[in-house]
C-alpha cells in the first residue's frame, strides 16, 4: 500500500502519485448545485467525497484552495441546449424571481450541508456573478476559431476542435460514434453539426434571466460557467477537479474543450468521479417514487424509512464505500451503520479516559497497534479508501475495548505507542473522516430519568425481584442503554 497519496485519474484512467503543480498548494474545484430544488442525497453523496479530498489534503499539510460553485443561470431542462432555464421555470411555477428561487434554495443546500459537517469550501462563485468573465471567454473561443455565432447564439464547433484536439478523452467517446448517435439537424436548427454545444444562447423576449453581449441580449450555456470559474480562481492549469460520475459527459467533456479553445491548454491535472447512490437496489429518483431527501431522512419523514437516522449515520454510511463505487441505501444498511457508528465514538469516548500505567511490553500487542494506526493513513493515501480506513479503525476500536475489559488500565504497550493510538484514532475519526459527536437530547433530563429506573432496579434486586429487575435491564439494552453494575456496588449506564 502507498506511502505518499494517489489519486485514481478519470483521464489517464490509473492511479497516479498525486504531485501538485505548485506544492505546498494545491487547487481543488467540485462542480456545485444548481439551486433550482432542493438538495438531494446524491447530491451530499458527491459533495461529501470532496469533503473527504479537501480534508485529507489539509491533513497532509497542503494548503488547499477549495472553490464549489453554484450555478444559478444556464442549466436548461434536460441538461440540453434547448428548453426553459430550471431556475426560470421554478420561479414561474413558484410565482417567485428567479433570484428568490436561487436564494431560498442555496440556503437550503448550506443548512444540509452544515447538518453533515460538511466544510465550507474556500470560494463559492455564482454563475450570474461571472457573466462579463464567460463573455470574455467566448470572445477568445470565437478569435481562436472554436465557435461561430448564429442569430444571437454561439455555438462551439466540435468537428473544428476535434481536427486539432481530442474531444472524447475524458469520457472515452469517439467523435464519429456520436455524429451517428445524435440527433439528426432539421431546418431551424442553427448548429453546423449535431454535436456542437451552446456556449451563450440568445435569449428571446419571455426569457427572465438576460444579459448584453456582443452578439445580442442571452446567457451563458451550462458548461461555460464552470471554465470560467475555475480558471479564474485556481489558474489556467489546476490540480484536481471533481464532480459526480454523471458530469463527465457531457459536462466535463465541455468543460476541457472550452478552455483548450480558449486558452491552449489543459486546465485539469486529476480528474475525480464519484459514484452513483441507489435506494434498495434501485436507483434513486422521483419517478419510481423511491427519493428521499436528507431532511426526511434525518427526520424519518418518508414512508419508505423505518426510523429517523441521524446526520452523522448517513454520512457514516456513506463512508462505508469507496467514492468512486455505487452505494446501496437501506433501512438495514442505515440501522447497521447506526449501530457500528456508535462502536467507534463509544470506543473514542473510552480511550480518552482509559489511564496509562507502565508495565511489561507485550511485543505483539504493540506491532498490531502500530501496524493499524499506519494502516489508516496508507488507506487513505490509496484514493481517499475511507472503506478500509474505517475497518482500521475498528481494529484499533477493538484493541481499545480490549483494554476496557482488562481492568480499565492501559498497560503491555509503551506511553509512545498509546498516545500514537490516541491521536490517530481521534484524528481520523474527527477532522479526517468529520464524524462529529451528536447530541443525544438534553443530557440532563436523560441522566434524572435513568437515577430514576437504576433506584427502581436496584430495589427490585434488594428483594430478590430478579423479574423486573432483568425487565429493566433487557429494555434498556433494546434503547441501547447499557447498565453497569460495578464492583463498588455503583450502578452506571453508558449509551450503547
Amino acid at each position: 500500500m502507498p506511502d505518499q497519496l494517489h489519486i485514481y485519474n478519470s483521464l489517464t484512467r490509473k492511479k497516479e502519485l498525486f504531485e501538485p503543480l505548485n506544492p505546498p498548494h494545491v487547487g481543488l474545484y467540485v462542480c456545485g448545485p444548481t439551486v433550482y430544488s432542493d438538495v438531494h442525497l446524491g447530491n451530499v453523496r458527491s459533495f461529501l467525497s470532496f469533503d473527504i479530498v479537501y480534508r485529507y489534503l489539509c491533513h497532509l499539510g497542503y494548503k488547499v484552495r477549495y472553490v464549489r460553485n453554484i450555478t444559478d443561470v444556464g442549466h436548461l431542462v434536460d441538461d440540453a441546449d434547448e428548453g426553459e432555464d430550471k431556475i426560470a421555470k421554478k420561479a414561474r411555477l413558484e410565482a417567485l424571481e428567479p433570484m428568490e428561487i436561487v436564494q431560498k434554495y442555496t440556503n437550503g443546500f448550506h443548512k444540509i450541508m452544515r447538518l453533515m459537517n460538511i466544510i465550507d469550501p474556500s470560494i463559492e462563485p455564482q454563475a450570474t456573478g461571472h457573466i462579463i468573465d464567460q463573455i470574455e471567454m467566448v470572445k477568445r473561443i470565437i478569435d481562436n476559431g472554436f465557435a461561430y455565432e448564429v442569430n444571437g447564439s454561439v455555438y462551439f464547433d466540435v468537428e473544428k476542435y476535434s481536427q486539432q484536439y481530442h474531444y472524447g478523452e475524458l469520457s472515452g467517446r469517439v467523435i464519429e460514434d456520436m455524429q451517428e448517435s445524435g440527433r439528426d439537424l432539421d431546418s431551424q436548427d442553427e448548429k453546423r453539426n449535431k454535436i456542437d454545444f451552446a456556449i451563450w444562447k440568445n435569449a428571446d423576449a419571455s426569457h427572465i434571466m438576460r444579459w448584453p453581449s456582443p452578439w445580442g441580449d442571452g446567457f451563458p450555456g451550462w458548461h461555460l460557467e464552470c471554465s470560467v470559474m475555475s480558471t479564474k480562481y485556481l489558474g489556467k492549469t489546476f490540480d484536481i477537479h471533481g464532480g459526480g460520475m454523471d458530469l463527465k459527459f457531457p459536462h466535463h467533456e465541455c468543460e476541457i474543450a472550452q478552455s483548450v479553445a480558449a486558452d491552449g491548454t489543459a486546465p485539469v491535472k486529476y480528474w475525480m468521479h464519484g459514484g452513483m447512490l441507489n435506494f434498495e437496489g434501485k436507483k434513486m429518483s422521483k419517478s419510481l417514487g423511491n427519493s428521499i431527501l436528507p431532511e426526511e431522512m434525518i427526520n424519518g419523514d418518508s414512508p419508505l424509512l423505518d426510523k429517523p437516522y441521524s446526520p452523522m449515520t448517513i454520512r457514516f454510511l456513506m463512508l462505508q464505500t469507496h467514492y468512486a463505487s455505487e452505494i446501496d441505501f437501506s433501512n438495514k444498511a442505515l440501522q447497521d451503520a447506526e449501530k457500528a457508528l456508535r462502536r467507534l465514538t463509544n470506543a473514542l469516548k473510552t480511550v480518552e479516559k482509559l489511564p496509562f500505567v507502565e508495565g511489561k511490553i507485550d511485543e505483539e500487542k504493540e506491532t498490531t497497534i502500530k501496524a493499524l494506526c499506519h494502516e489508516c493513513s496508507e488507506h487513505m493515501n490509496d484514493d481517499f479508501n475511507t472503506a478500509k480506513t474505517i475497518a482500521a479503525l475498528f481494529g484499533l476500536a477493538t484493541q481499545i475495548n480490549t483494554f476496557k475489559d482488562a481492568g480499565g488500565k492501559v498497560t503491555g504497550i509503551s506511553n509512545d505507542t498509546f498516545e500514537l493510538l490516541k491521536s490517530t484514532y481521534a484524528t481520523f475519526i474527527l477532522e479526517v473522516l468529520g464524524l462529529k459527536e451528536e447530541s443525544t437530547g438534553d443530557q440532563s433530563v436523560l441522566n434524572d430519568v435513568m437515577s430514576i429506573l437504576i433506584d427502581i432496579r436496584n430495589t427490585a434486586r434488594a428483594q430478590k425481584d430478579w423479574a423486573t429487575s432483568d425487565t429493566i435491564r433487557n429494555r434498556l439494552s433494546e434503547a441501547n442503554i447499557i447498565i453497569n453494575d460495578n464492583k463498588d456496588g455503583q450502578t452506571t449506564f453508558e449509551i450503547g
